[in-house]
């Protein structure tokens, strides 16, 4: 539908990466949506580009900043405070209905189902589930909201000194009033609380339609070595994310990023690995990624091969943007 879209939010070119596999990701699953990409004047030109390859419509925002230095010192994120730039979205009045997702999101399936949802529909946020997390939610633009959230945020602030913290108290009602516009779990599913619950994952991760990649370490700053196909590192630590979760992100940003960033000239040292997928990844299906970890977290077998009731090893380091 022309009057809808999907929109994500690029502050750098980073973050770029992400949005690109989320649209990627969308476009696999043949949404019937527009995809819109709000970009900051830190992404270059070339990055630019790659995203209109992409995304039906590129615009450009400015940067609006809490500068709640304090209460972003508690979260021990004090990156976020840009993220109150996403209050532009709500200026995208070409739009009748829009989806917000972060740029570390993606999608494991055809969601458009939520466009049917009301304005302000979202899932609960793993830390405090009387909030939601802002990561994925349902909205409506309009000029009238968006002059009253920056003017709340003028006023009152922010508890978190991002915008959840500034959303959820603007849209207060979502904890105690209409539960239609709490989404499920499964549209929002942060991709480290799945060792925080194992029995539920093992019960419902299956029907996942979007995995969040939350914390300061993102998808994107792990090192890919293409000799080996796999990621770099140790994966011992449980508050790293998801190992299935980290492949299916790799395995869209090789075979459908990569070639885009290759053309453009922006990816040239890791040439030699661009057709390669990332090991036990291999283009599966989603409900064949869920089925394969259900059957590593009982110790089974999948499809002949056995990884003796752990976790498949698939190291990661962090390196800098």
């Amino acid at each position: 539908m022309a009057d809808q879209s999907f929109v994500t939010l690029a502050t750098n070119d980073s973050y770029v990466k992400g949005a690109l596999v989320l649209g990627s990701s969308l476009q696999q699953y043949r949404t019937t949506r527009k995809l819109t990409a709000l970009i900051t004047p830190q992404v270059s030109d070339l990055m630019r580009r790659v995203l209109e390859r992409v995304f039906d419509e590129v615009i450009l925002v400015n940067v609006l900043d809490s500068g709640d230095s304090a209460h972003l010192a508690l979260m021990k994120r004090p990156e976020l405070g840009i993220t109150l730039t996403k209050l532009h979205c709500w200026e995208l009045t070409q739009f009748s209905k829009c989806v917000f997702m972060d740029a570390d999101t993606m999608v494991l399936s055809n969601i458009d189902e939520l466009f049917e949802r009301e304005e302000l529909s979202a899932a609960p946020d793993p830390g405090w589930p009387d909030c939601f997390n802002s990561g994925v939610f349902v909205y409506r633009p309009s000029i009238e909201t968006y002059s009253q959230l920056l003017q709340f945020a003028t006023e009152k602030g922010s508890f978190d000194g991002a915008d959840q913290g500034l959303l959820n108290t603007f849209f207060s009602s979502w904890a105690t009033t209409d539960m239609s516009k709490h989404l499920p779990f499964i549209y929002n599913l942060s991709s480290t609380s799945v060792y925080s619950y194992l029995p539920a994952f093992k019960a419902f991760g299956a029907n996942t339609k979007v995995v969040h990649f939350l914390g300061s370490t993102k998808p994107w700053n792990y090192t890919y070595d293409s000799r080996t196909k796999s990621i770099k590192g140790n994966m011992d630590d449980p508050k790293i994310v998801h190992p299935e979760f980290l492949n299916m992100w790799w395995d869209t940003y090789i075979a459908d990023v990569l070639p885009l960033l290759e053309q453009h000239g922006i990816v040239k040292e890791i040439t030699t690995g661009a057709n390669m997928l990332i090991r036990f990844s291999s283009r599966r299906t989603p409900v064949q990624h869920a089925n394969m970890y259900i059957h590593i977290l009982h110790g089974e077998s999948y499809l002949g091969r056995s990884y003796r009731g752990s976790v498949p090893r698939i190291s990661i380091t962090t390196i800098t943007n």
